[in-house]
């Protein structure tokens, strides 16, 4: 899936969207053992399942004293709870046979009478025994656990071994994960949606395979009215079934009296019906106003990663894979879509058809399964053998044609670099007007927003540079993600770290001219931004619940996992060791499941014929601990001194310095600095090495074009150096690595490794830049600080900054022209510069952008602004009242959609608070605005400050309401909250925001994206204390 939805410089500002609806946890019911005996029901053994995937806290006490080690409070309560167990035992002594080994037996007729102080001793033991039994006995809410009695917690009970389902009956699991005692083998789908009353109804037909013998089956459902069940064995008849259902983990299940045995295949076979989905996950509804004002409806999916479960019933995990056919019956004004091409349409009764599909000839998990009904036109061609497709409705059809180009070659590309063809007949690329996510990788029928698929005539290099990126990114998991994919969530970065690498790899090879190698530099380094927090998470990282199911989709597995496959790339031996251990890994694992090992493995087996590296000890370390190492360099004549610590912006006791990291380490010098022959190699394995230079040599760079996921601190000698260098000749190094030493001052700068004034020095040295990504870098760095400072009212600060940008870079920005420009890297460096001088309201910017949306709107829209210049012209039109409305009608009016969404942000540019109310309620409310824009919406509503307030007001009332169209942990939620707070610094904000997230409970309050907020908000804090009288002195 690709997070990212929007045009560049929002790339920049990271991440991409996300879907899927909450799952809050009920509170299941409680066996507690002390009630009567003879309610309890009798439990059947164990299958292999259950002892693989039962957790500590949800065993009874009974089934396993003494397995784990317990502290001190648990032992003693473990230990009381055994006398009491021993109690139960003796006091129902006469009811057992003689065999019984709690039945006290007489003692030997020769025993001697004991002595008076043995009776004392024994009584006074028996006392002492006695007063404990009866304590634990009568003490109220302690259910017994494997655990133990526990101490009291009024939030929520102990789990016992099974929970009740909704009928009262106990149901035969209690885990998150399924067992794996099935296996599906087929599924057949029949779908009737009613589009008219947004309801649809369902049969589904499971074909299973017995992997160990059992007496149930469990798998997923939601939301479903379950209407009949029927089972059958074999080749045997087919009977009715009593489905169980467990709301809060969406499973339902199956009970059978006799064992189900190894080996053998049955069926399951399930009526039901639904609600289409009101958000943007599982099987929902969608609408569009056409051409003639008009509301046309559709339905179309959204199943990753848990909500296939919404649609049909099934084994709702990815290393569940199975075959599909889909039948969908529908109105004759309709059509539909599925993964696999069309076979037959035939008529069912006089105003429905049945459209039945080709059954996948590959095994696919259930997130990659599905189907749409609408009204579509497409433009199709061939591609390698593959019927290549773009959907769109209607109006749109005329924007297709730089997809479907772009999407014939990226497959022709794909086919040859993994030497696997692509597997399926067809490929059909779809833009849903309604979609929250950017695309989904859909087996077969990828589906896209309007804006990451869409492009019309006029449209910018940049905005080309969008849509083929985010196609790139969803041919690449028909390969990584769909032909192989990772076994469970916590090895998501399989499927998108991969994806991502080979979206900008890909685009580098095909469509040079796209210049993509300057936007994965940018979001390496947003990247690093959220993996500096200790708030972060490993690439790989244990996965227990849906809300961190949720929560994966973001810049670590996206960002981190591609950029630490660059790393290894750059750092192997150049016979194409990569490459071909990646088409190892597709070959050995098609069609399976894999975890992160097993493609290190891959990588190390290739045959080179310099030393093989052991691949999974390098990288073992990058995707198995948080964040990434702080490189710092001393250097004493030829002896340079490499030593490696984590570099945390927040350490607390439970962080380990300690780690370590098997680092690549790629250095030039002033002696050949440039290409990539200059390159050295060095690997830092310890916490310091030294490796030696020339004395000659008078600076070292290293991270080479920023290769590698490291920060650097060359000390002051070493930065001194390098300024000094920079100031003499600014192109003594690539843009890429001084791009790089921009991002590095200014980490260590938040880190408290180096002062600001430092910063300024390096700034300074290359006030010659021109090259984009440098000087893109260093207005983002210093528009944040400029946003902190106007939004904690320092406005002589923020007058000082402002200056300082002004100073700096008005030149550049007076030289920019505002007529059409072919050069993509000209228009990134052009649409950086001018927008910021028209945030900061620098006179020449703003007139400029008057004028050129006057000649827009006089000219009845037919004279074009450049695509690059957009946004600018639309944020400045939008601070005026009257261009303020007419913005509004023109988004209202046009069918372009990249245009469409800068004229929308330009809209919540506005710094009117009545405005500002107005627009996050349309958002919100999803008439005039479509809710998958509110994300958005919230994000440049804080960047002003009129709005940032608003916001976070605005966020805490309509909490709820939030939840609901957007799942506690997804995505769009992460964003949200992430705009909401990370412009705050001060201790009174940070109280707000801990008491609202912490009075939230379980609709948010544990949310990773929480405590990077807070984490986030203490360092801008620190930082603004220990820099503020810095920024004061300047000159």
């Amino acid at each position: 899936m690709d997070l990212f939805d929007s045009n560049t410089a929002e790339r920049t500002n990271l991440p991409r969207n996300m879907i899927e609806n909450s799952m809050f946890e009920e509170e299941p019911d409680v066996v507690d053992l002390a009630k009567d005996s003879n309610t309890f029901p009798a439990f059947s053994t164990l299958d292999p399942d259950e002892v693989a995937y039962e957790p500590r806290s949800s065993r009874l006490l009974v089934r396993g004293l003494g397995e784990n080690d317990m502290d001190d409070d648990e032992e003693d309560c473990e230990s009381s709870a055994r006398l009491l167990g021993m109690s139960f035992m003796n006091r129902s002594s006469a009811h057992r046979s003689n065999s019984s080994p709690y039945i006290r037996q007489s003692p030997p007729r020769t025993c001697s009478r004991p002595s008076a102080c043995t009776m004392v001793v024994c009584v006074l033991v028996l006392v002492i025994v006695a007063s404990l039994v009866m304590v634990m006995y009568l003490l109220p809410g302690c259910t017994f656990t494997r655990a133990g009695c526990p101490k009291s917690n009024k939030t929520a009970p102990l789990e016992p071994v099974y929970p009740n389902s909704t009928n009262g009956e106990l149901f035969p699991w209690a885990e998150l994960r399924l067992p794996h005692s099935i296996q599906p083998l087929s599924y057949e789908l029949t779908l009737t949606p009613d589009l008219d009353n947004m309801t649809f109804t369902g049969r589904t037909v499971i074909k299973m395979s017995v992997l160990h013998s059992t007496k149930r089956i469990v798998l997923h459902a939601a939301n479903l009215n379950i209407t009949k069940a029927m089972f059958k064995l074999g080749d045997g008849q087919a009977h009715d079934v009593t489905v169980l259902e467990y709301k809060p983990r969406q499973q339902i299940a199956v009970k059978f009296p006799e064992e189900l045995k190894t080996g053998q295949q049955c069926v399951l076979i399930f009526d039901y019906s639904a609600n289409l989905s009101h958000t943007y996950d599982g099987f929902y509804n969608s609408s569009y106003t056409d051409k003639d004002g008009n509301k046309r409806v559709l339905a179309a999916t959204q199943f990753e990663p848990l909500s296939a479960r919404k649609a049909f019933p099934c084994f709702d995990e990815p290393s569940f894979k199975a075959t599909f056919l889909i039948r969908i019956n529908r109105k004759p004004s309709y059509m539909t879509l599925s993964n696999m091409p069309q076979t037959k349409t035939t008529p069912i009764s006089n105003d429905l058809m049945q459209d039945e599909f080709e059954k996948t000839n590959v095994n696919m998990s259930t997130y990659l399964v599905a189907f749409i009904v609408g009204n579509f036109t497409s433009v199709s061609s061939n591609a390698a053998g593959t019927n290549v497709s773009v959907y769109s409705i209607p109006e749109k059809k005329e924007q297709t044609g730089f997809a479907l180009a772009t999407a014939s070659k990226l497959l022709q590309f794909y086919n040859g670099f993994f030497e696997i063809e692509y597997p399926l007949k067809k490929l059909d690329l779809v833009a849903i007007p309604d979609f929250l996510a950017g695309a989904m990788e859909n087996w077969g029928l990828i589906t896209f927003r309007e804006t990451t698929l869409l492009l019309d005539s006029n449209s910018s290099h940049l905005e080309k540079q969008v849509v083929a990126s985010v196609i790139a990114h969803e041919l690449a998991h028909q390969w990584f993600g769909n032909l192989v994919t990772m076994s469970w969530w916590n090895d998501l970065w399989l499927n998108e770290g991969f994806a991502t690498y080979m979206e900008y790899m890909s685009l580098q090879e095909i469509l040079p001219n796209l210049d993509t190698g300057n936007l994965f530099l940018s979001v390496r380094f947003r990247a690093m931004d959220k993996d500096a927090l200790n708030s972060s998470h490993p690439v790989s990282t244990e996965v227990n619940t849906p809300e961190q199911v949720e929560e994966m989709f973001d810049s670590v597995s996206y960002e981190k996992g591609a950029s630490i496959l660059l790393m290894l790339n750059a750092s192997l031996p150049k016979e194409q060791q990569f490459k071909k251990g990646i088409i190892q890994y597709l070959n050995t694992y098609s069609g399976l499941n894999t975890q992160t090992e097993d493609l290190w493995n891959s990588l190390t087996q290739v045959e080179v014929s310099t030393p093989r590296q052991n691949i999974s000890e390098m990288m073992s370390s990058w995707t198995s601990q948080k964040g990434f190492p702080l490189v710092t360099v001393s250097r004493k004549g030829d002896q340079v001194t490499l030593s490696q610590e984590p570099f945390l912006l927040t350490s607390d006791n439970t962080t380990q310095k300690s780690r370590l990291w098997n680092i690549p380490i790629t250095y030039v010098n002033d002696s050949c600095s440039l290409a990539l022959q200059c390159r050295q190699m060095y690997t830092l394995k310890y916490k310091t090495e030294n490796l030696k230079v020339p004395e000659s040599v008078k600076w070292l760079k290293l991270n080479y074009k920023n290769t590698g996921f490291y920060v650097v601190d060359y000390g002051n000698d070493g930065w001194n150096a390098l300024i000094e260098a920079l100031s003499k000749n600014i192109s003594v190094l690539t843009p890429e690595d001084r791009a790089s030493l921009i991002y590095n001052i200014f980490a260590l700068s938040r880190l408290g490794r180096v002062p600001f004034q430092q910063v300024l020095h390096l700034l300074n040295s290359m006030s010659g830049e021109t090259e984009p990504s440098p000087v893109t870098e260093a207005l983002l760095q210093l528009n944040s600080i400029y946003r902190l400072l106007d939004k904690r009212q320092e406005s002589g600060l923020a007058a000082r900054m402002k200056a300082y940008i002004m100073n700096h870079f008005g030149s550049l920005m007076k030289n920019q022209s505002w007529g059409e420009e072919q050069s993509l890297s000209k228009q990134e460096l052009r649409s950086a510069l001018v927008s910021t001088a028209c945030i900061l309201n620098e006179e020449s910017c703003t007139d400029q952008a008057k004028s050129l949306f006057k000649k827009y709107h006089d000219s009845n829209f037919t004279i074009k602004i450049p695509g690059d210049l957009q946004q600018a012209v639309f944020t400045v039109a939008a601070q005026s009242e009257d261009d303020w409305e007419t913005l509004l009608e023109l988004y209202t009016a046009t069918t372009h959609d990249a245009e469409k969404r800068k004229m929308l942000k330009g809209l919540a540019s506005t710094q009117d608070p009545r405005r500002i109310a107005w627009i996050l309620k349309a958002g919100l409310n999803g008439d005039i605005i479509q809710t998958q824009e509110l994300p958005l919406i919230i994000n440049t509503v804080c960047n002003g400050f009129a709005g940032y307030l608003f916001a976070w007001d605005f966020i805490q009332v309509n909490w709820d309401r939030l939840i609901e169209k957007f799942p506690v942990g997804s995505f769009a939620i992460q964003t949200i909250v992430k705009s909401t707070t990370s412009q705050f610094s001060t201790q009174a904000h940070l109280d707000q925001v801990q008491a609202f997230f912490s009075s939230l409970k379980q609709r948010g309050s544990q949310m990773r994206s929480v405590q990077e907020a807070l984490e986030t908000i203490r360092l801008n804090k620190r930082w603004m204390e220990s820099n503020l009288k810095a920024i004061g002195k300047w000159h």
